[in-house]
């Protein structure tokens, strides 16, 4: 059976290693010592400032909307995993979502603005598939009614624009570390935070809030990574550049073989790839039906990231209607893509997808 992605798992010698400092020391979480070593080294490799690791990438999201104070709407893509609005939602915050780009598949900036009213306290983009959203036209409109912006970066890590970690742009940029991830950590995510003043809330509201043993200024959650995360992420990091080549590999193969039989996103131009997800478009929705039960009929399963298009999700009021990703939503397949896929495999895939079409 072939999915859409496979865990990494690195050398398991290594792993055990970590886990015998873990035994030895008996510091399993509360910001232990693995948890801050990843963090400078992710920091390092990454380009940022500051990074705060938590235990998922929605909890991630979540915390940057308490970090920032955010109220009321929130402007936001319908083309993205469903833990961007429901994280929202969950917040007493709501979700307004503008269309996307119909080549780049994120957030078009020349729908947000016409969405603004005083209500809106911020923006919500999501760099799609790891292609960098339009930052700097974001930033204008941002700055220009005084809004927040928090970019979800599950699938950026380690994207650049113009030679920059992506992360840096908005008030926070949060990360996911699940298992299907170019990087993991088991579970887990991230916070990039520029401002000091910002990380410092940050770290008091993953630990339910708490300042030192007499204070706790603000409302918190549990939010923290746990040594066993942070020696997984400390392993992958060391293998993160292999990994990178290997899909590059597949991605481009793809690329290759079915160019002219369906679409391909539109990347940023001024941006990296980091080669996370292959998502390609099909002509029509019978199309992907017919291609996707051929595939199924081997036990290839890819998925339909990102379907449905959130904007048709019925606890969303008011109703808001997006065509351009709805059109999409219908249409788009992400490829197995993972660094143990092999050629016999990905030849499988292109032969079968092609006699399909």
């Amino acid at each position: 059976m072939i999915n859409v992605t496979k865990t990494y798992l690195p050398n398991k010698e290594k792993y055990k290693q970590y886990i015998d400092e873990i035994y030895d020391n008996g510091w399993l979480t509360n910001n232990g010592p693995l948890v801050q070593r990843l963090e400078k080294r992710l920091a390092d490799y990454l380009g940022v400032k500051n990074i705060v690791l938590v235990s998922n990438g929605t909890i991630a999201l979540e915390i940057a909307y308490r970090t920032l104070g955010l109220k009321g709407f929130v402007i936001t893509t319908p083309f993205s995993f469903v833990a961007t609005t429901s994280s929202l939602v969950t917040n007493q915050l709501l979700p307004i979502f503008a269309d996307i780009d119909q080549k780049s598949f994120n957030l078009d900036p020349k729908s947000v603005e016409k969405l603004i009213t005083p209500n809106t306290t911020g923006i919500l983009p999501v760099h799609v598939f790891g292609n960098a959203c339009e930052v700097e036209e974001i930033e204008k409109i941002a700055n220009k009614y005084n809004l927040k912006v928090i970019y979800d970066a599950a699938h950026a890590f380690d994207v650049k624009y113009e030679g920059e970690s992506v992360l840096n742009y908005g008030d926070i940029s949060t990360l996911s570390f699940h298992a299907t991830k170019l990087f993991h950590t088991i579970e887990g995510g991230a916070l990039i935070i520029n401002d000091d003043e910002l990380v410092q809330k940050a770290k008091y509201l993953i630990n339910f809030g708490i300042k030192n043993a007499e204070e706790i200024p603000h409302l918190g959650t549990n939010a923290k990574m746990n040594e066993f995360e942070a020696a997984m992420g400390l392993c992958v990091l060391d293998d993160i550049e292999e990994i990178k080549n290997k899909r590059k590999i597949i991605s481009d193969i793809y690329k290759k073989e079915l160019k002219g039989l369906v679409s391909f996103q539109e990347q940023n131009v001024n941006a990296s790839e980091n080669y996370s997800y292959v998502p390609v478009v099909f002509r029509s929705e019978e199309e992907l039906l017919k291609v996707q039960k051929a595939l199924n009929e081997k036990q290839i399963f890819p998925r339909r990231y990102f379907y449905p298009s959130l904007d048709t999700l019925d606890y969303i009021e008011p109703k808001q209607t997006c065509e351009i990703s709805r059109d999409i939503s219908k249409r788009i397949l992400c490829l197995p893509t993972f660094a143990e896929l092999t050629c016999n495999e990905q030849n499988t895939i292109i032969s079968t997808m092609k006699k399909a079409l």
